[in-house]
């Protein structure tokens, strides 16, 4: 049994939440957040709540059961409070800006680095931080991960781009013959 997918998701206050042909819609305002089910797990929404049932007994259903509801979880929670990720550049020479619609990034290679801002994520720069905000948690994470592979942290002199909660454990180098 699934300890998450046993646990139905509140429906908050100013949230409207409907199921319909498979998928799971949560709007609040002009921000909506969708989750598709296909015939993967019965849905029902009773008293402010969602409740979420496995369709067979075996181990996929159950699988699905718990992943559905977590979803569903962060859907809600991104139309109510949203989502964030900051990332930051450590360097000497290295820089972000946001020119228009893109990030600059200046990460010591010959040429700048233009990344186009995916529509619903907003990126803002300040100073050597990187913050990351959307309604979207799958999306925020992967426009995080995709720009700190444009550099990621090197172990040596921890130069790179991190995230700001992300320790880097620096090596020593390598040490001199006497």
């Amino acid at each position: 049994m699934s300890r998450i997918g046993k646990q139905p998701v509140v429906i908050p206050s100013g949230v409207e939440v409907k199921v319909e042909d498979g998928k799971l819609i949560a709007k609040k305002g002009n921000i909506s957040n969708e989750v598709e089910f296909g015939d993967r797990v019965k849905v029902k929404i009773e008293d402010g709540k969602i409740i979420f049932e496995p369709v067979g007994e075996d181990k996929q259903s159950r699988a699905y059961w718990g992943t559905y509801r977590a979803l569903t979880q962060n859907a809600i929670d991104g139309v109510t409070k949203g989502f964030e990720k900051k990332l930051e550049i450590n360097g000497i020479g290295y820089r972000a800006a946001i020119k228009g619609k893109e990030l600059e990034l200046l990460l010591g290679f010959s040429h700048p680095i233009l990344y186009p801002i995916p529509d619903g994520i907003q990126i803002t720069v300040e100073k050597n931080i990187i913050t990351i905000k959307g309604h979207d948690k799958q999306k925020v994470g992967q426009v995080a991960a995709e720009i700190r592979s444009f550099r990621p942290p090197e172990p040596y002199k921890k130069k790179g781009v991190k995230y700001v909660d992300e320790v880097i454990i620096q090596k020593a180098g390598k040490a001199a013959k006497k």
